[in-house]
This record gives structure tokens, sequence and C-alpha cells, in this order.
């Protein structure tokens, strides 16, 4: 909606009948609720990338996300999800689940590594196109996250970026607020660069930071 306009905008209505009819009898609502879900598609919708790259494949849904988000509203987006090698011990490693929700997808490339270092060799060897929705989804760590966001601000200047488990709650609730810190940390350095939108109602909480053409038009 908008494209040449300033602001964020998609149609609710159609990405709503897209969630509900199609996306959540696939997918689910865990781990991403329908606001978190809304997020995802209308960031694909808006951004329309080329690529995404993305990180803790687990089962395959945020990248079976992506991918019906593609097929459903008719754009042609290659996905790229990686996950930790098979010998490595994480409580969230899916062992041989690994990518079952999207393995056969032709669209869909799964990968293996850290994943900083396997997405920056995939954006290097695509020839660093500039239309690339970058999703991180690895180690809730504050300093993994960290790690992660600033080296995506830095070697892929172009990138959208979607990032989970964002949610902040005052220390009281005993929540992981790692990954909320390192993006206000990653944010103040920005000058400037991206815009912010979240999900703020619960857990477990996701935010975009996003570059809009006319956005940055202005700021030239």
């Amino acid at each position: 909606m908008n494209v040449d306009c300033s602001e964020f905008e998609v149609n609710n209505w159609l990405v709503s009948e897209f969630i509900v009819g199609t996306l959540v009898p696939i997918v689910g609502v865990h781990p991403f609720p329908l606001n978190e879900l809304f997020l995802m598609v209308s960031a694909v919708c808006r951004l329309n990338p080329d690529h995404v790259i993305e990180w803790g494949t687990h089962l395959g849904k945020s990248a079976r996300v992506f991918y019906e988000t593609s097929k459903y509203f008719g754009l042609n987006i290659e996905v790229h999800s990686v996950d930790l090698p098979d010998e490595m011990v994480h409580q969230e490693h899916p062992g041989q689940q690994r990518g079952v929700l999207v393995k056969g997808l032709r669209e869909v490339t799964l990968h293996q590594g850290d994943g900083l270092t396997v997405c920056l060799e995939i954006y290097n060897r695509i020839g660093k196109p500039s239309k690339t929705l970058v999703f991180i989804d690895g180690d809730h760590d504050h300093d993994s996250v960290k790690r992660e966001l600033t080296g995506v601000m830095t070697h892929m200047p172009d990138a959208n970026i979607l990032l989970h488990d964002t949610f902040f709650q005052s220390p009281g609730s005993g929540y992981n607020i790692g990954p909320y810190q390192a993006i206000a940390e990653a944010m103040a350095a920005a000058s400037g660069r991206y815009r912010r939108l979240s999900t703020n109602t619960g857990l477990p909480g996701m935010t975009l930071l996003f570059q809009l053409t006319q956005a940055k038009a202005r700021s030239l």
C-alpha cells in the first residue's frame, strides 16, 4: 500500500485473510503468535525482498512462513535458512527434525554453520543483492544477538532485519531481555539508518528494523 509514501503500510485485511486461511493451518501459532506472523508477512509484502536469509531453522516454521507468503502474493523470493551443525549440542537443536517443514521446497535452501558467518557467505556469493531481508532467531543471548545484528548492519548495509524474542519487560519478570538490549545498543550506534516496528504485547516478541526508500531519500 502507498509504496511511494514515507510510512510502512500493508493491506491489513488481505494479510489477515492469508494468515488465518492459509498460514495458521500450516505453521500454527507457536513459536510465532498471530501478531508476530502478521509482522513477518507484512515485512515481506511491504519490503519485497529478493532473498531472505535466516538462522535458527529448527523445524523450518519461519522459512515456511516466508515461502508461503512469497507463493501466495506472487513474489519471487529465495529463502536460505541456517542452523547449527548436527554435532553441536544446544537445547533448541532440532536434530533429525531440522527443517522438516521446508525440505523438498525448491525455493528454500538449508545450510548449517554459524548463522552470521554463513549469512555473509551467501550474501557475497549471490552478488550482495540490495533487497535482502535477514531474520535473526538463533541464540538469544545478548552478546550473540549484538554480534549478529552489528555484523549484518556493517556488512549488509541495505538489508532489512527481523529479530525474534525481543519483548521487553521489567526485571521482576525474570525474562531474558538480552535481545532487546542488543537492539537498543545497535540502534544507538546506527545513526538513524533504521526505523523500528515491534510487537509489544507479550512474549516472545518480534522487531523489524527497516529502511524505506522514502525515508533514506529524506536523510540525504
